[in-house]
Parts: C-alpha cells; structure tokens; sequence
C-alpha cells in the first residue's frame, strides 16, 4: 500500500474522530451552560463565549478543546497527514475520555457529566465505538 493509498482513509480518519470529539463537546458545554443558568440565571452566546473562555466552571473542558485544536491544526497542514498523527490523536483520546472520579481534573468532572446527562453517555458511547474502530 503506498502512502497515496494511505492519505484518504487516515485524512477521513481523522475528519470522523474530529467531528465526534466536537460534537462530545458541544454536548458537555450544553449541560455547563444548563448548570450554570440553573445557578446564576440565563446568559446569551457571548456571555456565554466569554465563561467557556475564563470562567472556573467551564476550564475543566479546556483539554478537549486543545485536542480539536490539534487535531484541526494536523488536517489543515500541508503536509501529508500519516497514520502515526491518527494513532497519537487517538491516543489522546482514549486517555482523555477516561471517566476516572479520582482522575484529573478532566476526568473526574468527565466521570460526573456521564452520571448526570444522557446525552454525554450517548455522545461518549459514539466516540468510544469510534475509538475502538481499526483505521482499516
């Protein structure tokens, strides 16, 4: 297999991976935004941009962030992307989403979103499979 045959699928890889990761963190924003409205009454998108960014309640999610970014950063490079970048992006992942209650910071509040919200436990279970998926 030459590394022509290899750039689609690990490009798309990647995209899938991406795509997944957004969207298992879009769903944990949402729950914050509900918990902290519940707390402190309703705020609009760029309030609400501005606690993503420099509120305590929402920094635990930083680390998810940072790894989209990454990940955005490797598909928008010029160079080819090779399946040692899906691997560690994968990697990332998987230590990442460790739902540990005496992890990090990431994982422990990880751990309490799954027990408090359906929606993680599904977004979570979607990029698990993924995770587990072989590349090809």
């Amino acid at each position: 297999m030459t590394s022509k045959t290899l750039l689609q699928p690990t490009h798309q890889h990647l995209r899938t991976l991406r795509n997944k990761l957004l969207h298992l963190h879009q769903v944990l924003l949402e729950t914050e935004r509900i918990a902290y409205e519940q707390v402190r009454g309703r705020v609009s998108g760029g309030e609400l941009l501005q606690l993503i960014v420099h509120h305590q309640q929402f920094s635990w999610l930083h680390p998810l962030s940072e790894l989209v970014v990454q990940i955005d950063e490797i598909l928008a490079s010029d160079e080819p992307i090779v399946l040692e970048d899906v691997k560690n992006a994968i990697a990332s992942a998987r230590t990442l989403l460790s739902p540990i209650e005496t992890g990090n910071a990431f994982q422990s509040r990880y751990a309490n979103a799954l027990q408090r919200s359906p929606d993680v436990v599904l977004a979570h279970a979607e990029v698990s499979q993924f995770l587990m998926s072989k590349i090809w």
